[in-house]
Order: structure tokens, then sequence, then C-alpha cells
């Protein structure tokens, strides 16, 4: 295995695949480079001289400028290397940069998945008990508690969730918890759906329905607490209805087509551009050729790398969208007085990645290759298929329930440090190194890692869509699905009254 790994020609820098001591030689391309101090694995040499000012290049883009000259052999990183980054910028869409960004299948992939009314087919079928408040958070649980008897072979699981929010609300904030909580209604791994209401709440039933729209109402129930004397009760006897109602639902086989990925990175690393995040786009890629759908998040981890997508918009209004959602997250940024470039966080630069543009670039590779067909604001539902683009932060909790919020069967989420989280839908943890996947092995599903140890691409992404195929089908389980789930984030800006 080579000591440095350069991942576009027009790079001057490469990745150490491994530590290096200082004075230790790497070769690449026939030529010896020579460390000028340790360098750690997942970190950059200057396999070029570049001068102070000069941009530094990785994947073939800036991820930076020098702050003073750099040496070939030299370690670059946050002591030498400055963000790029700045203001709101103007863009224009130049389709015929993307290039040939169809994708095509040579495969049929299928699954064993709940066909729900509307088409939809969920991977899991759980009864789901939703507060519109968090006064009544306790009381969601007890039902939860008090229901576990009803589950039959056909339902995977009851479950409460819990969030602080839907009261003391206003204007935006309140609109995001209704949206946020309406989506995991709809979610199609939700066979039916308990909504439990406090009563006095800003977040009114009537406001919920709303935000609903149509249901059926035979899957999705409504208790208000206030309005019965033992809502315990009254709650485990319409889960008991309600399990009733899921129980009809069995695994036939389901086209991946209809399968929605959300894609989520965390805790990355140097090796997190080069192997994780290129096998989840090689996999996406594959799920949108099926006709199915994934949906990229995390939009500060987008700038500096934005314009890779929206030169792969697939009209003039799409682009016009991605661009609002650039500017108007660094402007909210902005209006706190932080600053644009203060990602990446202190693990990510112990692992190697040394600007948010660094990470950015990494970040995109999730999408793939395929045409982006639109653009969700925050909360919203997922209604096109291919590629889609959704409005979050990077904050892992806060966007893996919006991606569940907005139709996500599964979360691909990868990782060069390693993280137990779950959010309501399975989330599938993707190590970037070997050494990690060996490390947390009850927290890791799959070790992309194998991509630097001579594994190819197609073998390996082959290998994982088969994964998500069994954890699809039920017949493997998330290692997150083995850890408490209950809590939801939702994102909030505004006032608490």
């Amino acid at each position: 295995m080579a000591k440095i790994f350069r991942i576009h020609p027009e790079d001057n820098v490469a990745v150490a695949v491994q530590p290096l001591a200082k004075g230790e030689t790497a070769g690449l391309d026939g030529q010896d480079f020579t460390a000028g101090s340790d360098i750690p694995a997942g970190h950059k040499m200057a396999i070029r001289a570049i001068r102070r000012g000069e941009p530094v290049v990785k994947y073939g883009f800036p991820i930076g400028s020098a702050k003073e000259d750099i040496q070939p052999g030299d370690w670059v990183h946050t002591h030498n290397v400055q963000s790029r980054l700045g203001d709101l910028l103007s863009y224009e869409y130049h389709p015929e940069q993307a290039g040939n960004t169809a994708v095509a299948n040579d495969r049929e992939y299928t699954f064993m998945g709940y066909e729900r009314p509307d088409g939809r087919a969920g991977i899991r079928n759980e009864v789901w008990i939703i507060p519109t408040v968090g006064c009544v958070n306790g009381i969601a649980r007890a039902i939860e508690a008090g229901s576990q008897s009803f589950r039959t072979e056909h339902i995977d699981g009851i479950y409460a969730y819990s969030h602080p929010h839907g009261c003391s609300q206003l204007g935006d904030d309140q609109l995001h918890t209704q949206k946020m909580l309406a989506g995991l209604v709809h979610s199609p791994n939700a066979g039916a759906v308990l909504v439990l209401s406090l009563g006095c709440e800003n977040n009114q039933i009537d406001l919920m329905k709303k935000a609903i729209g149509d249901y059926d109402e035979n899957r999705v129930r409504f208790l208000v607490c206030q309005d019965v004397e033992d809502e315990v009760a009254s709650g485990i006897a319409i889960v008991k209805e309600l399990c009733r109602y899921a129980d009809q639902f069995h695994r036939t086989q389901q086209p991946a087509g209809k399968l929605v990925l959300g894609l989520k990175c965390g805790g990355s690393d140097g090796f997190s551009g080069i192997t994780a995040n290129p096998l989840v786009g090689a996999v996406s890629n594959k799920i949108v050729a099926a006709g199915g759908t994934s949906i990229l998040t995390e939009v500060p981890e987008m700038f500096g790398a934005e314009t890779l997508l929206m030169n792969r918009c697939k009209d003039q209004a799409t682009f016009e969208k991605t661009v609002n959602l650039i500017n108007s997250f660094k402007s909210y940024f902005m209006r706190y007085g932080e600053k644009i470039n203060e990602n990446p966080s202190p693990g990510n630069k112990a692992g190697g990645i040394t600007t948010l543009e660094d990470k950015s670039l990494g970040c995109v590779q999730k999408g793939g290759r395929a045409v982006v067909q639109d653009v969700l604001e925050y909360g919203d539902r997922a209604q096109e298929k291919g590629l889609l683009l959704l409005q979050a932060p990077g904050n892992d909790l806060v966007a893996a329930n919006a991606l569940a919020a907005a139709g996500a069967h599964i979360v691909l989420f990868t990782t060069g440090r390693g993280t137990p989280f779950a959010c309501p839908v399975p989330t599938v943890k993707i190590a970037s190194n070997s050494h990690l996947a060996g490390f947390k092995s009850r927290w890791i599903d799959f070790n992309a890692g194998q991509l630097l140890e001579g594994h190819s691409m197609e073998e390996v992404s082959e290998s994982f869509m088969q994964l998500i195929l069994d954890i699809a089908s039920g017949r493997r389980h998330a290692k997150s699905e083995s850890l408490d789930k209950h809590e939801l984030a939702i994102f909030k800006d505004g006032v608490t009254l």
C-alpha cells in the first residue's frame, strides 16, 4: 500500500495513508518526497512548492490559500493554510460544465418492504407516538411502555418520540416544529401513528392537522390529554387499534426505485473524501439509476463546493433554488455575527481536514454524479425522484431527523471518528478507515477503508449495496437500531416566549 495518495492529477497535496515520521520518504509517480515533520495519517503532504497566497489544491479544487511558503514534503494543515471563504457570492449557471452526470445500472435491485396504500414502501413497519409539545413526552413514553404487548410478527416496534418544542414558539420556529412532526407522521416506515397533544400549547391539534394535510383516519389518530380523564389508558387503547391496522402490512418484494436514501456525514477525517463519501456516492448513483431518491443535506458543508452541485441542476429554476439554499444559510451565519468558515470541528481537524472547503469537497461526493432534481426547504417532504438537496445544518442529530422527516427510509452516515447516535429511521454508519471499523465495531456497519487496501470501488459498492438491501428487507439491522432513538432534534432559530 502506498504511503501517500493523490486524489486528482491537479492536486498539489497528497494524503498520508499512514503516519509519516519526520525524514521518512514517500513515493508518488516515480518521485520521492521527504516528510519535513511528522505527518499523521489522513493529513496532507505538499507534493509541489506552494508560494504564500497561492491556492492549496485537493480534489482538483482550491481548499484554501497558503499562509506562508510551503515546500514539497511539508505537512499542510491549519498552521500554514487558511480558508478562502467569505461573503455572499453571485453565481452563474453553467450546466455544460457538469459533463455527463447521467448514471446507469445494468442490474435490477429489489428489497422486501411494506407496501403502503399510496404506492410507497416502508422498510420498517412501526407504530409511532408523536407529541405535539414537550409537556407530554412522559405520557408518550408511558403509552409506549403500556402498549408493547400489542406487537406482532409484522410490527417491528412501538416507539414514542420526545422533543422540547411545540409551545412558547413563534413564527418560523413553530412552523419548523409542525413541518418536522408532520413529515414524521407521513414516514413510510410508520405503519400507524398516534399524535399526542396536551391541549393548551401553541402547536394546537388543528394546526398540526393543517400541517399534516391529507391522512388516512385509520392510520393516524389524535389524542388531547386534557380532554380525557386517564390519558395513558386512552392512549394505550388507541395504540391497540393502530396496531391492528399496522398488522395488515406484510413484507413483499419491492423495486429499489422505491427507496429514499438520506446522505449524511459526521466526525469526518482526511480519508472520508477518499473512501466513505465516494462509496456512498456510488451507491446513491445505483439507487437513482434504479428510479429511487437520494437526499443530500448539511448546507454549511456545501460551502466551497456548491458550484459542483449548481452546475448539475436540471434547469435554471433548480439552479436558482440552490443559490438561495447556499446564500440564505450564509446569511443565517452572518446574522449572528458568526464566520462562514467556522467549520471544521476540532475532531475534523485532528483527522486531517484543514478548512471548510476541504471538508465540503469531500462531503458533496456523497451525492454521486446524479443531476440535482429539486431543492427542499427545512421540513419539506420529497416529491421528486433522483438527487435532492435539503436545507438543514451540519449538526448530526438535526440533519438526520430532517432527512427522516423528508421521507428517507434510511440514513447513510459516513464517519472517520465514529458516533453511536440513532434517529427515527435506521442510521447506517460507514467508517472511512479500517482502524475505526475494527475499534468501534459495535457502532460501525460497513468499512469503506477497504478502498485503500486494494479493493475496487465496484466490488465494495456492490457489497455495500447488498447490506443496504438486507437492512431494508429486515434481514439485518443497523447497529444504531439497538440504541435509543426516542429523541427528536428540531432546528430552532428564534425567540422562546
